[in-house]
């Protein structure tokens, strides 16, 4: 796409890692907050993070030349979004906050400029009531650390046209992230599985089954292993569908309610589509590629282990 004049509102954490990417990228961006003096020493940080990235080895030997050309900081947030294509809201997450915030930015903004807000956890139709011209607003949701996670969570409200979302896209894709679209809803997509798996790890972590360094090295070298290459259920198709059905029955010998068997793990099981096995499951995978998926398996797995070897143990203990 080409370049775009982007402001994003709260020059924060996560306001000013998205700015970064943002401005990497070639788009002209201006980050705004309460005052410019707060705006202009965030600029002054996140040149000095740029700067320790590049001797890290992580962002590209021109990444502060690039950010000190595209990134500059506004004296408010009607000055930054004035001529802005793109707004990227990040202030914090309180929905007062974010509602002020976006009345201003909105009646500040042009006519046609498309709105996005980071929120993790508030309903974007809630915060579109906030919003002049909720047609062109919606969730546009980085995770952290925003410059090295390559996921972001695209979140439409009922109302949100499709111009909107194919701008988000477009932006999301410049940085080279991968964007998802999610329906509006409480916890939206990541953050609903991130906390059901830790409210269970706690679970267990108070009944005494595992210290919480135990339950961390099994995530890590078991499912969590998996999972920067395949997702939940890429991983049921693999293991085949009959097995994680004989599973949840297993585990509601003492969780009959907790556990019980998704419906539609059910039905797939019911209809003879077991994954990859028969060619058929959550994915329809052709069962004449599970050679070629399985090899890839393989050489991911083998790859990460090799990686993780290099990089060593975290430094946690």
């Amino acid at each position: 796409m080409s370049t775009l004049d982007i402001a994003v509102v709260g020059s924060g954490y996560m306001g000013g890692g998205i700015a970064q990417v943002l401005a990497l990228a070639g788009h002209t961006v201006r980050i705004a907050d309460v005052s410019g003096e707060i705006a202009r020493a965030n600029l002054d940080r996140l040149l000095v993070e740029t700067q320790q990235f590049v001797d890290d080895g992580l962002f590209p030997a021109d990444a502060v030349e690039r950010v000190r050309e595209h990134l500059s900081a506004a004296e408010s947030i009607e000055d930054a979004v004035a001529t802005a294509d793109f707004i990227e809201e990040a202030v914090p997450e309180k929905l007062a906050i974010k509602h002020e915030t976006l009345r201003r930015i909105t009646a500040a903004a042009r006519p046609d400029a498309v709105t996005g807000s980071n929120t993790s956890t508030i309903l974007i139709e809630s915060l579109a009531e906030a919003v002049t011209g909720p047609e062109r607003f919606l969730g546009v949701h980085f995770s952290n650390p925003a410059p090295f996670i390559p996921g972001v969570e695209l979140i439409p409200h009922p109302t949100t046209g499709d111009h909107a979302v194919q701008v988000a896209e477009a932006v999301v894709a410049a940085t080279g992230k991968q964007s998802a679209r999610v329906k509006d809803s409480t916890g939206f997509v990541l953050n609903r599985l991130q906390y059901a798996l830790f409210e269970e790890a706690t679970k267990i972590a108070d009944e005494g089954i595992a210290t919480p360094d135990d339950i961390d090295t099994i995530v890590r070298t078991t499912f969590g292993f998996r999972l920067p290459f395949f997702g939940p259920f890429a991983i049921a198709d693999m293991a085949g569908l009959d097995v994680y059905a004989f599973c949840f029955e297993s585990l509601q010998t003492r969780w009959p309610e907790r556990f019980a068997t998704p419906s539609s793990l059910q039905q797939h099981v019911d209809a003879g589509e077991l994954g990859t096995k028969s060619g058929a499951g959550y994915l329809q995978v052709p069962a004449d590629r599970t050679p070629e998926l399985v090899a890839y398996r393989n050489r991911a797995y083998v790859a990460m282990q090799k990686l993780l070897d290099e990089l060593g143990p975290a430094p946690i203990h």
